[in-house]
């Protein structure tokens, strides 16, 4: 097998310097949004008043009051969930592994400032470690990550980077190349998908193409094990499949064991969230006007999202795995990394919440495969149009003002994303990955031959 070449040192110290320079403008502009006085819950005073029209609002400020953050609860085990759908306990509506980096962060805070802080310290080595993947596996288009505007906008918006991480360094490990069997490379990268999905969810979607990746035999259909019968590992593809699943329910367990009712909240929490004006989804700005003026829990347009997202969802999956396979009998090689990326888009364009920050997940694989730098910058104009017009809108609404220009600055954000996602979904499906000569260049001549992806 053709290992993949692999970026010189001194561009994979480069990008991850530049990263660390933009996590700290990072975190500068997040922390406008804090600091004295605080009022008797150790809130920054400035917080309301100024976090959606400076736009320094974030989710780890906003969530120190409401979920025992602040009390130092440990999550889940108290926990719960209220018939009105709050959350008790020190349940968080996050997977446990999220979770318990959020009450990690708050040891030894007691304003928000602190916990904004300390948050900032413990995301930062994630966001480096990506950034180091990237640029061994791509050079310098991973200045994207490093020094793009979503990482300023929403590396501490939320708790992103580890899930981002864990994910990118699923990929690293398969492209490691010959030093080991693609069955071990696949099963490290199963265990890492898994500890994603208990960070956030979305890595887990990418354990079925690289099941299929193993099925297939890797690169060319030449990494198949030497007990493999025909053309095919079916084993190979099952202990993935084993992995992954090992993973979840051994991180899950303790806790579904101490803290059922807490560790279920989370869940349910999600799963009742409506598609309302917070989610900059496409059903709230789209959809919901089909219907009548009632948008909330149990409404028409409740019910319907609430069923179409999740099987149109299915669907786009389903899609995106069988045009891979096509792939697979066309080219010879399963594009497991390209078909994770469609899954992504059909995620993030059909789920009922499309946060701002998940623009993060999204951009390893705008360094990883070759897509047009122009429909990526136009993705990442309309981003900037939501990730800053979206809480412009909020702060024009909250003060009476007239919001149609923000408005329209929001719609252009929601839109925009929503056309290009499918577009990248089409995109990803046709890409070839991104690899790195020892000068940190893209290598051309390497994009043309069979590997991994």
């Amino acid at each position: 097998m053709r290992t993949p070449a692999r970026a010189s040192t001194t561009t994979t110290v480069a990008v991850t310097l530049l990263c660390g320079l933009t996590l700290a403008l990072a975190y500068l502009n997040k922390a406008r949004c804090a600091g004295e006085p605080f009022d008797a819950l150790g809130r920054s005073l400035i917080f309301d008043r100024i976090k959606d029209s400076s736009v320094c609002y974030s989710d780890i400020q906003f969530l120190w009051i409401g979920r025992d953050i602040d009390h130092h609860v440990f999550p889940y085990l108290s926990g719960g969930i209220t018939d009105t759908g709050a959350l008790t306990g020190g349940t968080v509506e996050y997977p446990v592994l999220s979770g318990l980096l959020m009450w990690l962060s708050a040891v030894g805070a007691h304003t928000d400032a602190a916990f904004l802080l300390h948050s900032a310290l413990i995301l930062t080595p994630f966001g480096l470690a990506t950034a180091w993947m990237l640029g061994r596996l791509a050079g310098w288009p991973a200045l994207l990550w490093s020094v793009g505007p979503p990482l300023v906008l929403y590396a501490f918006h939320n708790w992103e980077l580890p899930v981002v991480a864990a994910a990118t360094a699923a990929v690293f490990v398969v492209a490691a190349g010959d030093r080991m069997s693609l069955r071990t490379r696949a099963v490290l990268a199963a265990v890492l998908l898994g500890i994603g999905f208990c960070l956030k969810i979305y890595p887990g979607a990418f354990v079925l193409p690289l099941m299929a990746y193993v099925f297939t035999g890797g690169a060319g259909g030449r990494e198949l094990p030497a007990t493999a019968r025909g053309r095919y590992d079916p084993v190979g593809a099952l202990a993935v499949a084993g992995a992954a699943t090992a993973t979840v329910v051994a991180i899950n367990l303790p806790f579904a064991a101490l803290g059922w009712r807490g560790w279920v909240a989370s869940f349910a929490f999600q799963s009742d969230r409506q598609a309302d004006i917070t989610t900059n989804s496409v059903w709230y700005w789209g959809v919901r006007h089909w219907f009548g003026p009632d948008e909330g829990p149990g409404s028409d347009y409740a019910r319907v999202v609430a069923a179409a997202s999740p099987l149109l969802i299915v669907a786009a999956f389903a899609l995106a795995v069988w045009i891979g396979w096509r792939r697979y009998r066309r080219d010879g090689s399963y594009p497991w990394l390209a078909v994770s990326a469609a899954m992504l888009c059909g995620f993030l364009l059909l789920h009922k919440v499309h946060s701002p920050q998940y623009t993060l997940w999204l951009i390893p694989f705008f360094v990883l495969l070759r897509v047009p730098w122009t429909l990526v910058g136009a993705y990442l104009l309309a981003d900037l149009c939501l990730g800053v017009g979206v809480f412009r809108y909020f702060a024009a609404l909250g003060s009476g003002a007239d919001a149609s220009t923000e408005e329209a600055i929001v719609l252009a954000g929601v839109w925009g994303r929503a056309a290009l996602l499918v577009a990248f979904f089409v995109l990803f499906l046709r890409s070839r990955p991104r690899t790195a000569g020892a000068d940190g260049r893209s290598d051309g001549a390497a994009d043309r031959a069979p590997r991994p992806g």
